[in-house]
């Protein structure tokens, strides 16, 4: 087994390798997540109608740059998050299995499932303030510009103006919806990964490899996204909300049920599914590579000493 620090590194590698071909659809997610906010749906004015047609406008009228705003952002998150979700995953498991049982290799479903929430909180408690950050920038825009606009020069010029307005409050702003939509997530997204894997193999016959790898982040990506996307709505206009809009997680659920209805929630579903899948796939099939490579070196520099 890996040490931590390198798996740590493998993941934070991996998750920052997928966002360079999920982050567009990222953009394109919120913006629609904000699109109408807390306005009857008699009278919003739909700017941006799926994943495909927002990549279009936004290219259209703000150009690569306008798809990639809060990139740098983007990748420190998914650099601590995915560190922390693919770093401290099996650490967990192992102990909190072999605290239950005699054999720590023992998989149970119910452990896998608290093993990745918790990892994953952790990565989203870490990465909460690049998330707010990168969550400002993609929503600001001159010619469509969707819920509260912020302008920012570059990722820090964001984190040291936030501080000074809202003080360290104001970056961890939303945190708790972050925790609830890591939390869901990633409970779901190793454990399916893991059991998508081994009924994989053991009922297909499917080989360990990159084909392996990748039908079994497919189907990960796929749950993750349905039961994450209502908490990630919510997540995204608590980051954006001007003041004091929203006083938590569960007023903002309330307010927008009430005004725009229950399928608001599911607002930027399809480029959410369109930027997950990548993103999950990527994340988990250069996790799988990287982690290999870890282990390569660390078996060359312990048999070195």
């Amino acid at each position: 087994m890996s040490s931590i620090p390198g798996v740590f590194a493998a993941g934070g590698v991996a998750g920052c390798g997928a966002v360079i071909a999920s982050h567009p659809f990222e953009t394109v997610k919120i913006r629609m997540q904000l699109q109408g906010e807390l306005r009857k749906t008699s009278s919003q004015t739909r700017i941006y109608n799926g994943p495909l047609h927002g990549l279009k406008v936004i290219l259209r009228n703000e150009g690569i740059r306008g798809i990639y705003s809060g990139f740098g952002a983007g990748s420190a998150y998914q650099l601590l998050l995915n560190g922390s979700r693919i770093g401290f995953y099996e650490p967990i498991r192992s102990t909190l299995t072999s605290l239950l049982y005699a054999d720590a290799k023992k998989q149970s479903f119910g452990i896998n499932v608290f093993s990745g929430a918790l990892s994953g909180i952790i990565g989203a408690v870490l990465g909460s303030p690049f998330f707010l950050v990168k969550t400002r920038m993609q929503t600001y825009s001159r010619v469509a510009p969707m819920g509260t606009q912020y302008v920012y020069k570059s990722t820090w010029d964001a984190l040291r103006r936030v501080y000074r307005v809202e003080g360290l409050r104001g970056l961890y702003r939303g945190c708790d919806a972050a925790i609830l939509r890591t939390g869901v997530g990633s409970s779901a997204q190793l454990p399916c990964y893991y059991a998508a894997k081994r009924v994989l193999v053991e009922r297909m016959n499917m080989k360990e490899g990159t084909g392996l790898h990748l039908v079994g982040s497919s189907i990960s990506g796929c749950a993750v996204c349905c039961l994450m996307h209502p908490v990630d709505t919510i997540m995204a206009r608590m980051y954006n909300q001007n003041g004091t809009l929203y006083r938590g997680i569960f007023d903002c659920l309330t307010k927008t049920v009430m005004t725009e209805g229950l399928l608001a929630c599911y607002k930027g579903f399809l480029p959410h599914l369109a930027r997950i899948l990548p993103h999950t796939v990527l994340t988990l099939t250069i996790a799988e590579q990287a982690i290999a490579v870890v282990k390569t070196l660390e078996r060359k520099e312990t048999d070195f000493l």
